[in-house]
C-alpha cells in the first residue's frame, strides 16, 4: 500500500521500537556493540560508522521521501557530495556543473577536486544545448544539477538533462537542497542521484548539520555505503534523531514557507527600490513553465537585486532586523544575506561569480506582515 508524503515522513523508517513500543524511535548514542559470537554481529552492528540504528532510520526515511530504494546519510551536505565524486569519478574524468551554484560545491570541485584530476566546465543548466555541448564524450560523468540554483534561483528541466546525461553514459545529480522532496522529486524525472543538505529544509530548525544521497540505483547505492563507510563522514545518532524530528513537519513548514515567500515576491516585484526579483514562482521568471511542471510549489528561497547597486544591498542586510542576517537557509526563522561577501565568497572572480547587487532571503514561517514590515524599511 502505497502512502503519502505527509504519512512517509511521520511514519517511514520509524516504527515503535520494539522492545518498549516507545513511538519515537531512540538514539542509539554509542560507537559499538555487542555481538553474539566472533564474526556474528548482533542485527548487522558492529560499529557505529559501518552502522547506527538512529541513522538507519533516517536513511530509510529519506529513501522513502525522494522515491529511491537507498538513502544514505553523511555528516554534512558536502560530505556527501564528496563520497559521491569519489565514488562515481576517478581522476581523469570530467563532470558538468551550473554556471549557478552553491558556493561549497564549486570550491569543492575547484579546490579540491580538481587537485585530485577531476575536470569540471560549468555550464546554464536551464539551457540543455548548453549542458549538452559542455559534455566531453567518453570523459563525462556526471552532469550536476541544482534547481532551483543557489543563488539566482534558475529552474532546469529535470526530464530534458536526464535524456542529455543518459545519452552521454553519464548520471545525472540534483541537489535538491533549495526545493526539499516535499516540493520537487528528482528521482520520478529520471535523476540517478539526489543530494541534500539536511540541514536546511529537510532538518528545518538551524539546529544540526547533515548531508543526504538518495539513489535511483540499488547497485549504486551499495557503492556508495560501501565507500560511506571507508571515507567516514556520517550522520551521527543525535544528529540523525535531530534532522529525523525534522521530517515530520517537512510538508507544513514547506506549505507555510512557500505561502510567505510568495507574498513576499509579489511585493517586492515592482519595488521602487528593487531592480529584478528572482523568483520561479513569478510568471515573469523564464523557469516559471518548467517550475510548475516539476515542483508542487516554488519553495521559500528568494533573490532579488538592490536598485542602488552593491552598497545598497549591504545596506539592506545590515538593516533588517526579523531577517537574521546569517549564512544558511531553510530554517523556520527567516534570514538575509549577501552572496557576494558571505555564502558565494569563494565564487569570487569565478565564472560562478554572482551580482555584487545581489540579495537573497531564506523566507522563514513567522507572521507574513512582520516579514514584509522588516523588508519596508529595511529597503530604506
Amino acid at each position: 500500500m502505497s502512502h503519502g508524503f505527509e504519512t512517509l515522513a511521520i511514519h517511514a523508517g520509524q516504527d515503535p521500537e520494539a522492545r518498549t513500543g516507545a513511538v519515537i524511535p531512540p538514539i542509539y548514542q554509542t560507537s559499538t556493540y555487542a555481538q553474539d559470537a566472533v564474526g556474528a554481529p548482533r542485527q548487522g552492528y558492529e560499529y557505529s560508522r559501518s552502522g547506527n540504528p538512529t541513522r538507519d532510520a533516517l536513511q530509510e526515511c529519506l529513501a522513502a521521501l525522494e522515491g529511491g530504494p537507498v538513502g544514505l546519510a553523511f555528516a554534512s551536505g558536502l560530505a556527501a557530495e564528496d563520497t559521491l565524486l569519489r565514488t562515481v569519478c576517478k581522476p581523469g574524468d570530467h563532470v558538468v556543473i551550473p554556471d549557478d551554484a552553491y558556493g561549497g560545491t564549486y570550491r569543492l570541485f575547484a579546490k579540491v577536486a580538481e587537485r585530485w584530476g577531476l575536470a569540471y566546465t560549468p555550464a546554464k543548466v536551464s539551457d540543455p544545448d548548453a549542458v549538452r555541448a559542455a559534455i566531453r564524450p567518453g570523459s563525462t560523468k556526471i552532469i550536476w544539477v541544482e534547481t532551483p540554483t543557489n543563488p539566482l534561483l534558475g529552474i532546469a528541466d529535470l526530464a530534458a538533462l536526464a535524456a542529455v546525461a543518459h545519452d552521454a553514459n553519464a548520471l545525472l545529480v540534483v541537489d535538491n537542497t533549495f526545493a526539499s522532496p516535499y516540493l520537487q522529486q528528482p528521482i520520478a524525472f529520471g535523476a540517478d542521484v539526489v543530494v541534500h543538505s539536511t540541514t536546511k529544509y529537510v532538518g528545518g530548525h538551524s539546529d544540526v548539520v547533515g548531508g543526504a544521497l538518495v539513489v535511483a540505483d540499488a547497485g549504486l547505492g551499495e557503492e556508495l555505503r560501501y565507500h560511506q563507510n571507508a571515507m567516514g563522514a556520517v550522520n551521527g545518532p543525535f544528529d540523525a534523531w535531530l534532522t529525523l524530528r525534522g521530517i515530520k513537519t517537512l510538508g507544513v513548514r514547506m506549505d507555510r514557507h512557500c505561502d510567505n515567500a510568495e507574498r513576499i515576491a509579489a511585493y517586492l516585484d515592482g519595488h521602487a527600490k528593487v531592480a529584478e526579483v528572482l523568483y520561479p514562482g513569478l510568471p515573469s521568471h523564464p523557469g516559471h513553465e518548467v517550475a510548475a511542471k516539476q515542483m508542487r510549489r516554488f519553495g521559500g528561497m528568494i533573490s532579488f537585486r538592490a536598485a542602488g547597486g552593491e552598497e545598497h544591498a549591504v545596506q539592506i542586510c545590515n538593516r533588517a532586523r526579523l531577517f537574521v542576517l546569517a549564512e544558511s537557509l531553510g530554517g523556520v526563522e527567516s534570514l538575509i544575506e549577501h552572496p557576494g561577501r558571505m555564502t558565494h565568497a569563494s565564487a569570487a572572480g569565478s565564472p560562478l561569480e554572482v551580482p555584487g547587487d545581489l540579495v537573497r532571503l531564506s523566507v522563514g514561517i513567522e507572521t507574513v506582515d512582520d516579514l514584509l514590515a522588516d523588508l519596508e524599511q529595511a529597503l530604506g
